[in-house]
């Protein structure tokens, strides 16, 4: 099989604009989350939230873009154009038909669509936008994106909330595994504006003063924005055209739980056991682990069972750094895995903010205060969705020149 690896990675979020500026501020422990400034949110009980800031539209898309695009598709676009520069790879020599995009949605371009509504029915419908068409929709991502650098190959968008993101890497994976020379692949959301925030409260998971999942005092979580564009190529053709890897896409696992009530478990240990198997890697292998953390008392339970169940009571580093960030639903997913790819570089885990009262009924070993050192060549990203969507995704540090080919000779799983 095929080894898929990250050549390229662009970041928007709330801790930092760009790759490097993300990672310094996640290990120095800034915090993102603060009072709304996009709205005001006097009005809402949830007033918090994981707020890009700096970010001007016109400093990096061209001005006819703007008026066509919700806040989303433009951290997307920029973040693209972030990934693709930090690959190395000129596009021109990849044919069109050979370099795709798979992205994940999870509420699509909430500001501009109430944007449009409102003048819908505060104006006229001669005032509404001919391009909410497709600036709302949850898969417009996918669609200028591929526009912006010529993707003409495999699209698509997955949809499984918080989940979608591991899962749309894992389907770029698949295409990059299929043949295809490229893809481009992530998840960005933004949601912070009154309708949006409206939409999120209605889940009923939200907090109003601090995220703090596995903590005695979790409440729900904090939303925010943002999330990771990047570029999967295979890693032979890569390594022989002289670009870096920031490592593997190893394995993946997906399930989903069964209904409430029906007394069957939650399944999310079993997507952590397809991921490893996937991988083949073995529980003790992974360095350390970057939880869903749902900051929900039932559903933090349920992910630090299914947790000990794999690696035994305290048994590997557990962290949650978006917890400086807010969940960033379809976004969550890809910038942990950016996250776990540079653990894996720097040896160190980040930490959780805001948590410090873990129950020992747990089990779990988390990371808190400051970052940890770890050993290791392997790490595990969980991330589950509302209604019941779990994904596993375990990522390997970059193999030296000639051990991938040789892995696979020997008959290894990816």
């Amino acid at each position: 099989m095929t080894a898929v690896v990250v050549t390229g990675i662009g970041v928007v979020a709330p801790t930092g604009l760009g790759l490097d500026a993300y990672w310094a501020a996640t290990l120095r422990g800034d915090d993102g989350i603060r009072r709304v400034t996009a709205f005001d949110p006097g009005r809402y009980p949830t007033q918090r939230a994981g707020e890009v800031t700096g970010f001007e539209p016109g400093e990096h898309l061209p001005g006819r873009l703007i008026p066509q695009t919700d806040r989303m598709t433009q951290f997307a676009l920029a973040a693209s154009d972030w990934a693709v520069a930090d690959s190395g790879v000129d596009l021109d020599s990849v044919p069109e038909l050979e370099r795709g995009v798979v992205t994940a949605g999870a509420s699509g371009g909430f500001g501009f669509g109430q944007r449009e509504l409102q003048n819908l029915w505060g104006e006229s419908p001669k005032k509404v936008s001919a391009y909410m068409s497709f600036a709302w929709f949850y898969a417009v991502n996918t669609g200028q994106i591929s526009i912006r650098h010529g993707m003409s190959g495999p699209a698509g968008v997955l949809v499984a909330e918080q989940a979608g993101g591991l899962d749309a890497l894992a389907h770029a994976r698949r295409q990059v595994r299929a043949g295809r020379r490229l893809m481009i692949s992530g998840g960005m959301d933004c949601s912070l504006c009154p309708y949006g925030m409206a939409a999120q409260l209605a889940g009923g998971r939200l907090g109003t003063e601090a995220y703090r999942p596995f903590d005695s005092r979790a409440a729900g979580h904090l939303p925010g924005e943002g999330g990771a564009i990047l570029v999967l190529e295979d890693a032979e053709r890569a390594r022989a055209e002289g670009r870096r890897s920031y490592g593997e896409i190893a394995g993946f696992g997906a399930t989903f739980d069964p209904r409430p009530g029906s007394g069957r478990p939650p399944a999310l240990r079993r997507a952590v056991e397809q991921a490893l198997a996937d991988a083949g890697t073995r529980p003790e292998d992974i360095a350390v682990v970057f939880a869903d953390g749902a900051g929900v008392p039932e559903l933090d339970a349920a992910e630090a069972t299914a947790l000990t169940e794999v690696f035994g009571d305290r048994g590997v580093a557990v962290t949650v750094p978006k917890t400086a960030t807010g969940r960033l639903y379809s976004g969550a997913g890809p910038l942990d895995v950016v996250a776990a790819l540079l653990s894996l570089r720097d040896q160190v885990a980040p930490p959780t903010l805001n948590v410090d009262r873990v129950p020992d009924a747990y089990g779990l070993d988390l990371v808190v205060g400051r970052p940890r050192p770890v050993s290791g060549s392997a790490a595990l990203v969980l991330a589950r969705g509302f209604h019941g969507f779990n994904s596993a995704m375990v990522v390997r540090a970059p193999a030296p020149a000639g051990a991938v080919a040789a892995r696979f000779a020997g008959g290894a799983a990816a």
